[in-house]
């Protein structure tokens, strides 16, 4: 069997967004979220997938939002790339969502509270290790919490590690399965519950038409394509970097050097020669003794 790239954005959007996967996302959304009540019971996906509405995209992104039977709204979104400002616009896609409820002439007080379920594949906030993470408006020393009505949900997949055999929750399974599942050749025997078989199905490539293999598969090249960039731009900095070091710790030993022969009353001309610095250098580090 062959499965789609679930990190890639449009096969996350398949999986999960489709007009057959409101048991796949409920499922999901209590396994990830601790909801604090029963969990969700019902929703409904808006927006749902459609082949020819992504093969008019480009470079924009694609999320999936529902409106859960409690009139919550929840926007899940899959991100491969770190791109500059990727934090804020997190932030301003779930208080967009907030704020555009608000009708004319309509009260505060109608407002529903906001989800944002964002995950990545990459780390984004290397100081502590927690896959999943919860931030929300809180007072600053007492932690009080101001509102929970736009929260914010982190999962990221870098910092999962767990193998198959390491597999203890439905949560665990789920990640694992956004994680990997573009990498196996079959669905894992520990993978009994019906609605991971289902995402299992609509991840397999067999029940594809031409059309939507296309999409996704020119999405998945061109993210990847995209992340080689980055990547590549980010170890050309680390590199620049190092020999900017090397070239500053070169100088700075010479100009150590100079001082020591000054002190000894060494003419500028010989430690010029000594040390590779110029004449005119040496007699400004004279000068300033």
């Amino acid at each position: 069997m062959d499965f789609l790239d679930v990190k890639t954005d449009f096969a996350f959007k398949r999986v999960f967004g489709s007009e057959q996967s409101k048991e796949i996302l409920i499922d999901f959304l209590n396994a990830v979220i601790d909801f604090e009540d029963a969990g969700i019971t019902d929703l409904t996906i808006v927006d749902p997938y459609q082949v020819p509405l992504l093969k008019g995209m480009k470079d924009s992104y694609v999320d999936v939002k529902a409106v859960l039977s409690d009139h919550r709204k929840v926007i899940i979104e899959m991100q491969v790339l770190n791109v500059e400002g990727f934090e804020k616009r997190v932030l301003y896609n779930a208080a967009k969502l907030y704020s555009n409820q608000l009708k004319k002439s309509e009260k505060y007080a109608t407002l529903e509270p906001v989800i944002a379920l964002t995950i990545t594949d990459f780390e984004m906030f290397p100081e502590f290790d927690r896959v999943i993470s919860y931030w929300n408006l809180r007072e600053k020393e007492s932690f009080v919490q101001y509102s929970g009505d736009i929260e914010l949900i982190f999962i990221e997949l870098p910092k999962f590690t767990k193998n198959e055999k390491e597999l203890c929750s439905v949560t665990d399974k789920w990640i694992y399965f956004i994680k990997n599942a573009g990498e196996l050749d079959f669905v894992p025997k520990t993978f009994s519950e019906p609605n991971l078989l289902d995402a299992f199905d609509l991840a397999n490539t067999a029940g594809m038409n031409e059309d939507e293999l296309e999409v996704q598969f020119k999405r998945r090249d061109f993210i990847w394509l995209q992340k080689g960039s980055l990547e590549k731009a980010r170890k050309d900095g680390v590199q620049e970097g190092i020999q900017e070091g090397l070239e500053k710790g070169k100088r700075e030993a010479k100009l150590s050097i100079a001082r020591n022969l000054l002190a000894q009353n060494i003419a500028p001309e010989i430690i010029a020669s000594s040390t590779g610095l110029s004449k005119e250098l040496i007699i400004r580090l004279r000068d300033q003794e």
